[in-house]
């Protein structure tokens, strides 16, 4: 299997302050790659990063094949990688529709987005209810489904998901969840941010347990601890 994404020895932070520590990671064609651990221990800085919206002071990202490292989130979303944004970050004055459409702007998204659409509509068929509604006035969740029907607009070759369920009720949670696990089947390699560990080893051929900016241990889902032992590691003794 191919190499899709390979980040070496990463370091960023923001100002003077250092938040990753020289981070590897990687994810193969066809992937799943889960990343948990602490709040405020760099895994959004890990994806902002990948993404091109904070440089990195040292280390490399490349993507299948390419260097990457310090390119223009432009760039970086044209070449199929894709992060979604929390729902709160969209235009609020637009339609939902009109929202989707707008995500297929590059070349290679305009190939076929109408089919792309169809697909998101029956990803989320709420979406498909609200087309004509301005963003802002759909719920946490429906925006939430809004952001990645946008991500899914651009077509990308690998899409990133920072705590997609965070806030939600545990109603919307099973429905996105449901959604991002046939995102998954559908072949598209995905980087899952998630406090719910069982989730992402249902989700995710491997996960990497981030901790003070660097990665404390890689967990290949065959040969992956019980859920207990996860929590030990996550927690330590108060997971008992």
């Amino acid at each position: 299997m191919s190499r899709l994404l390979d980040v070496t020895d990463l370091r960023a932070g923001y100002g003077t302050v250092p938040v990753l520590h020289g981070i590897d990671i990687h994810l193969d064609a066809g992937e799943a790659i889960g990343l948990f651990g602490p709040n405020g221990h760099g895994k959004t800085t890990l994806l902002h990063t990948i993404s091109g919206l904070l440089r990195p002071s040292t280390g490399k990202i490349s993507f299948d094949g390419q260097d990457i490292t310090g390119a223009k989130p432009s760039a970086i979303v044209a070449a199929g990688l894709v992060q979604a944004q929390q729902g709160n970050t969209l235009f609020g004055d637009m339609g939902v529709e009109e929202t989707l459409e707008l995500s297929a702007f590059s070349p290679r998204a305009r190939d076929g987005w109408k089919q792309r659409l169809e697909e998101v509509h029956t990803l989320f068929p709420r979406l498909a209810e609200r087309r004509r509604q301005r963003a802002k006035t759909l719920s946490g969740g429906e925006r939430q489904m809004l952001s990645i029907g946008c991500a899914m607009m651009c077509n990308p070759r690998l899409l990133i998901l920072d705590e997609p369920t965070l806030g939600l009720s545990p109603r919307l949670k099973g429905e996105l969840r449901e959604a991002i696990g046939e995102i998954a089947k559908k072949g598209v390699p995905l980087i899952v941010v998630e406090q719910d560990v069982e989730f992402l080893l249902a989700l995710s051929d491997r996960l990497y347990l981030v901790e003070q900016g660097e990665v404390a241990s890689e967990i290949d889902k065959a040969n992956a601890p019980d859920h207990q032992e996860i929590m030990d590691m996550y927690f330590g003794e108060q997971a008992h």
